[in-house]
């Protein structure tokens, strides 16, 4: 019989252990927190220090009475959670729970990788339970609570029900509504650049662009070429003139490689050249840390733990990648010493960067045991790493200033010499405008005083571009260089902040909903600190104070709570009520005369008359760029309402078009036009495509992959983005009935997970 127990969160997690530590080991999986807050109830008692009121996950105590049947009679039981604030918390109410045991040894194991030699020595160098580490994961859970709990109903009674905030996901959607009041806001201003073709005494002609008039350097801000007219003239005087070589500027340029992946930077980077969301990104690295079956060599942990903000890698990592490089590539590749980067400021150091676990398994050795984006990010991961540790690559550069009158132009070229790291890996862009810097760009030879040949002079109309809308790769860059969120919690937060429709995607672009904006502001206004981004900043900093010993758990709740609390009055009593005021505009109702209001209804916004419930004209409406309210004339619609028999007309929501009756508000009657709408749930048959919700012929909703008719997975009930608590299957099902209310389920065969979700949770 096994002498030693080890618990771990998943069980892919403890189908590799198992195979790690032998027959004198027992291993089990909680299948992630067996305790936590209540959903039915704030869960915390403010009177009494913030006592939080634990209690045994719905479904969970199935899974305790397993793990204290397992415990009976070991000698030493491990508690292997993962290795951040969320594991650790993990194994303190394990270690609880199995308490009643006093002669059983309880350790604390951690795993940065889950490889032989790292879990048996993991094993043999066991340690406590870190306390400062659990205070600091319950501080956030609490901090989280009382800001979810008790400001999401406010919002449901101010403005719709099912709304939601909290204390970071809020500052997320007002930094995207803040980026898109830019947008709306911006003047683009017209200007125009001048390109001249030359040619010099060798070939080939190149071309020099005018940066230069006068003393004044040209910027579309500042001092541009403001109209054609303008350049046109510029032009004519151009062609008078003798285009002279003043300067030529030739120096060797190194392009350094980047670090290896921390979370945020994978998920940015699997978004840019995968098109990968950040929670399918994090998703993927999970099964590649936990373990994945190459064949006859079973489950093998393939990176090391992918939640992490620290660029640091091990010596013996280093060692091998140096000489992996050296093997591959050539002496020339290494670098003289090993490349150093530098952790930024206020970053956990506990954890290495990310990286492959064993060099001696190449992506192409692996690809025939892993998913198309198993093998995808697992390339990325290999890349990155390998590149981190190689040489820069070298470039010979070269600027050539070129005289014309008062007027400067500029050419400029380089030409690569060696490729360094290169070769394997170059990081992506956000601006695709940035990524043309790179190509090579060969000058001829030129020398000072040389007088050049004008072949053509090319003037092109340009506009100024407002900033660009975050992508969600781009908002968790912003929230991370904020100090805002952990590597933890960045792919959670994009996945609300959409659910939520506050924010939506287009094109892989997020624009703030005018809920967004709305709720924003009513934040915004009765809670200045919370939405305060260095307020948030700095409540992280405190979680990680709390974690490092430095500061009192209890200290810190104290100081939110009292301020918090006094705003959260104030709030129940001014805070506009949106759901019954509306948002007056200044538009006449066609029958009344009285101001018509935005009000929102289930299927998203709708013009409404302010003299309801004397005049009940409702009409659609549609925002422009900047964000202005404009009536839309209905569409002529030969459809009638199945409920009541009225006209339906066709109306604007959330999701574009859809069907409302004419009788509303008597008739709440709306149809869809069947448009697909995503649900950020990957599809669980193909592992490729995305969950989306769809209408049959019939009218009735049902659940598809989008990758149809390739994949046919298909549900009636709607997919949760949310594990199940039992298996550890990545979603779970919900289904509403007026009987039942709101049930879960997993679809896992043999799965018993099912529990009755309280409406009145928030998030």
């Amino acid at each position: 019989m096994a002498k030693n127990l080890v618990i771990v969160e998943s069980p892919a997690k403890a189908k590799t252990l198992s195979k790690y530590l032998g027959r004198n080991y027992t291993v089990k999986a909680s299948v992630g927190h067996v305790i936590d807050l209540p959903k039915s109830k704030l869960g915390v008692d403010i009177e009494n220090d913030f006592a939080p009121e634990y209690t045994v996950i719905r479904g969970k105590s199935k899974v305790i009475a397993e793990l204290k049947k397992a415990a009976k009679g070991k000698e030493n039981i491990y508690l292997a959670p993962d290795p951040d604030r969320e594991g650790e918390a993990i194994a303190w109410h394990i270690a609880h729970k199995l308490n009643g045991d006093k002669g059983t040894k309880i350790k604390r194991v951690l795993f940065n990788e889950i490889t032989k030699k790292a879990v048996q020595e993991a094993i043999q160098h066991p340690t406590e339970i870190d306390q400062n580490r659990f205070e600091a994961q319950q501080t956030r859970r609490i901090l989280d609570r009382l800001v979810g709990y008790q400001i999401s109903p406010l919002l449901w009674d101010k403005v719709r029900r099912g709304l939601s905030a909290g204390r970071v996901q809020s500052v997320a959607v007002k930094i995207v509504c803040d980026r898109e009041r830019e947008i709306r806001a911006f003047q683009k201003k017209e200007y125009w650049s001048i390109t001249a073709q030359l040619e010099g005494g060798s070939p080939p002609p190149f071309a020099a662009r005018l940066l230069k008039i006068g003393d004044h350097k040209l910027d579309p801000e500042k001092l541009r070429i403001e109209d054609q007219a303008s350049a046109q003239g510029i032009v004519e005087k151009l062609r008078e003139r003798q285009f002279k070589v003043t300067k030529v500027d030739r120096k060797e340029r190194r392009r350094f490689p980047t670090p290896p992946f921390i979370t945020s930077r994978l998920q940015q980077e699997a978004s840019r050249k995968l098109g990968y969301t950040p929670s399918r990104t994090m998703r993927i690295a999970q099964r590649l840390y936990e373990g994945i079956e190459l064949g006859a060599e079973g489950p093998v942990g393939l990176i090391t733990y992918m939640r992490t903000d620290s660029v640091r890698i091990s010596p013996e990592a280093i060692e091998g990648v140096r000489a992996f490089i050296d093997e591959r590539f050539g002496k020339d590749y290494v670098p003289p010493e090993p490349v150093a980067y530098k952790t930024k400021k206020g970053a956990q150091d506990a954890h290495e960067a990310i990286r492959p676990t064993s060099l001696e398994r190449p992506p192409d050795s692996v690809q025939g045991f892993l998913s198309k984006e198993e093998i995808a990010v697992y390339s990325l991961i290999w890349n990155r790493f390998v590149a981190s540790q190689m040489t820069p690559a070298v470039f010979d550069q070269t600027s050539v200033d070129i005289e014309a009158g008062d007027m400067m132009f500029r050419a400029t070229g380089q030409i690569m010499k060696f490729d360094g790291f290169i070769r394997v890996y170059t990081e992506g862009v956000d601006d695709e405008k940035a990524a043309d810097d790179d190509k090579d760009r060969k000058l001829p030879p030129l020398s000072e005083n040389e007088v050049l040949k004008l072949l053509e002079l090319q003037p092109e109309q340009h506009f100024t571009q407002p900033p660009p809308r975050y992508s969600q790769a781009t908002l968790i860059k912003e929230l991370e260089e904020l100090g805002i969120g952990r590597p933890s919690t960045y792919a959670s937060i994009m996945s609300t902040i959409i659910s939520k429709e506050y924010v939506s995607e287009e094109n892989k672009r997020l624009h703030a909903t005018e809920l967004g904006f709305l709720v924003s502001d009513l934040l915004t206004e009765a809670f200045p600190d919370l939405m305060n981004v260095e307020f948030t900043a700095s409540m992280e900093n405190t979680l990680d104070a709390i974690e490092e010993g430095k500061q009192p758990w209890l200290d810190a709740l104290r100081s939110f709570y009292g301020p918090f609390s006094q705003d959260l009055a104030k709030a129940g009593q001014h805070m506009r009520d949106v759901k019954r005021e509306g948002q007056p505009t200044d538009i006449e109702c066609p029958k009344c005369k009285s101001p018509m209001v935005v009000k929102w209804g289930r299927a998203g916004e709708f013009l409404g008359c302010s003299a309801y419930p004397e005049c009940k004209t409702t009409t659609n409406f549609k925002r422009d760029e900047d964000g202005s309210i404009v009536p839309v004339a209905e569409e002529a619609i030969d459809e009638v309402c199945e409920k009541c028999g009225s006209a339906m007309k066709m109306r604007f929501g959330r999701y574009g078009k859809f069907l409302g009756c004419t009788a509303y508000p008597e008739c709440k009657n709306v149809r869809s036009l069947n448009r697909p709408v995503p649900t950020g749930v990957a599809c669980p048959d193909c592992k490729e495509g995305e969950i989306f919700e769809k209408k049959s012929r019939g009218g009735k909703i049902f659940y598809s992959c989008g990758r149809y008719p390739d994949c046919r997975f298909a549900t009636w009930e709607r997919p949760v983005p949310d594990p199940c608590p039992l298996c550890a299957a990545p979603f779970v099902v919900e289904k509403t009935t007026k009987r039942l209310g709101t049930v879960r389920r997993c679809l896992s065969e043999g799965c018993e997970y099912k529990e009755t979700v309280e409406e009145a949770e928030a998030v």
